[in-house]
């Protein structure tokens, strides 16, 4: 049954076309039974009443709308239908005359998404063949092996002169390219670990078809696990610093991995990557080692964080600047930066970690300064401060945290405050959502950081407080990003009966097969639309419609580990 799901979702998801003209946005994967169940309907499809039919063509509920709002940019009104009372599971049809949309309401409406955005990464593997038996026609050969890595001239070292060979196998492509990159890939193992931490029991059952299954371990642990062996082999044993990056010099094309011909190197160490490196193992220690098998090699991660956090503490400004080591170095590196300037939040969120695994004093005074002069905000790949919060009330949670009260207090009021703020919001919403109501909330890669991100502090704050208008607040965040939002489209390729069918991801575009790889989350709407040269068929200049399906949008329409890291991070943790 649930393949057969899986299967009517792939073939909606492929009629999809250029723009939904459908007036009536809900969310296209599905209601919880007793869940919130609304609707937004554009202007032009409004009516006095609506009804929801079910299978058999027999109307279960007719009402009309609760409420209407206003954009406050585009102007454009929708109207809320809240049809919550229905509470059967099936397959409806909500109608407002002459148009109509198909409602799912099911006892776990999100398991299979689930599912896929952790499957994604198992098909965003580099360095292994990807094999019909766990990825279907999506199967291909292995590509970028990385046993020839070479060393840049702006990484060399005594021990590892310029143009040294070394292995760095494996790991997770970044994006829609082929390169890997140590703080986006930190970032998307931390926020990951949160939720495994948050909610266990729901990983800890969750088969998603991969290699490893059929073994001991949970599979969200089992795919982490293959892009951690990657990041250890990106740390310097001489010294304990963190390459920035493996990469070629220029992006490829949008070609199958095995077509791609150019020298792959790492590139220079630099302090926020080997911040990151550190806190990620040192995290990772603490969830690994809870597993007799892992036993040893948590403690090597351990080791290897504790290496990172001495070389960063030497080497405190080491910032990666790809125009200056492309002036002093040769070849130019053209691929992306992940250039951060501040590293205070990094030295934070790696101290939080390396605290709470070992205890020791040398990472104490920093954290417990940061804690209380830094204030709380959505955790980023470029502000991975609020990692560091998220960690600390797992540890509160089970009673292992020193100064826990005045921690707790700082930490439930900063979470809180920025929650209240997502649902303030609400009464005005368009969407009938705590996201997508302020210009700030679009931009590059606002489904991941911004949406996903909103409904991660959301679930924090219901953690922390019990509080439900927090719980119920995040699953109208996963309305909006399923399809309760401006372009109608639900965002995570392969599901709804409105996805992206183009997105800029060189896997999907280069395997000759008309449906994307699922279970990714795109982009989403971008006003700055940075690739308007390339892209021609913007609907929008609005905020909330600046989006374009084709795979010339990288602004719009790539994907990414750190957005789909949020997604499964978000997903899992709203499953209560």
């Amino acid at each position: 049954m649930k393949k057969q799901l899986l299967t009517v979702m792939l073939t909606l998801a492929t009629m999809a076309t250029a723009q939904n003209p459908n007036p009536i946005k809900v969310n296209q994967v599905g209601y919880g039974l007793t869940d919130s169940k609304t609707a937004a309907i554009e202007e032009v499809g409004w009516a006095k009443t609506y009804t929801l039919t079910n299978e058999k063509g027999k109307r279960v509920w007719k009402g009309a709308a609760v409420r209407t709002a206003e954009s406050p940019w585009s102007k454009k009104k929708r109207a809320i239908v809240d049809f919550s009372e229905v509470t059967m599971p099936g397959t409806y049809t909500l109608s407002n005359g002459k148009d109509r949309q198909t409602v799912i309401i099911a006892e776990h409406p999100l398991e299979e998404l689930t599912k896929a955005s952790i499957k994604a990464f198992y098909l965003q593997r580099s360095g292994e063949a990807i094999t019909a038996e766990y990825a279907g026609q999506y199967a291909r050969p292995m590509g970028h092996p990385d046993n020839k890595v070479m060393i840049h001239p702006s990484a060399a070292s005594e021990a590892r002169p310029a143009g040294t060979i070394i292995s760095s196998p494996g790991g997770w492509y970044d994006a829609g390219d082929y390169n890997k990159y140590i703080v986006n890939s930190a970032y998307s193992i931390g926020i990951m670990l949160s939720a495994y931490e948050m909610n266990p029991k729901l990983f800890d059952a969750m088969k998603v078809g991969i290699p490893e299954s059929n073994n001991s371990m949970p599979d969200l642990l089992d795919e982490i696990a293959v892009n951690l062996r990657w990041m250890l082999t990106m740390q310097d044993p001489a010294d304990g610093g963190v390459y920035h990056k493996l990469t070629t010099p220029n992006f490829e094309g949008f070609v199958k991995p095995t077509d791609c011909h150019q020298q792959r190197y790492v590139v220079m160490k630099s302090t926020a990557a080997t911040l990151d490196f550190a806190a990620t193992m040192a995290k990772a220690y603490r969830i690994y080692s809870r597993f007799p098998e892992c036993k040893a090699w948590a403690e090597e991660m351990l080791k290897k964080a504790k290496c990172a956090y001495e070389w960063a503490a030497e080497h405190r400004d080491v910032m990666y600047r790809q125009e200056v080591m492309n002036r002093d170095f040769d070849p130019d590196v053209q691929t992306g930066t992940y250039g951060d300037m501040n590293v205070r939040d990094e030295f934070m969120w790696a101290e939080a970690e390396l605290f709470m695994s070992t205890r020791e004093e040398l990472y104490a005074a920093g954290l417990a300064q940061n804690y209380m002069s830094l204030k709380f905000s959505n955790p980023s790949w470029g502000n991975v401060m609020g990692l560091a919060y998220f960690s600390a009330v797992a540890a509160l949670r089970e009673g292992d945290m020193p100064y826990a009260n005045e921690l707790e207090q700082i930490i439930r009021e900063q979470i809180t405050t920025v929650a209240d703020g997502y649902l303030s919001t609400l009464p005005n919403s368009c969407f009938d959502a705590p996201c997508g109501n302020s210009p700030r909330d679009f931009g590059w890669g606002c489904n991941g950081e911004q949406v996903c991100g909103k409904g991660v502090i959301l679930m924090y704050a219901y953690e922390m407080t019990r509080d439900s208008r927090y719980l119920n607040g995040a699953k109208k965040v996963a309305d909006y990003l399923l399809g309760r939002n401006a372009t109608g489209y639900c965002f995570v390729t392969g599901f709804g009966n409105f996805s992206p069918m183009h997105p800029h991801h060189r896997l999907s575009e280069s395997d000759g097969i008309e449906a994307p790889l699922p279970g990714f989350l795109v982009g989403g709407p971008n006003p700055g639309q940075q690739d308007k040269a390339e892209v021609r068929n913007y609907p929008s200049n609005q905020p909330d419609e600046s989006y374009s399906d084709t795979m010339q949008s990288y602004a719009s329409n790539e994907i990414a580990i750190n957005w789909n890291a949020a997604l499964v991070a978000f997903l899992g943790m709203v499953q209560k």
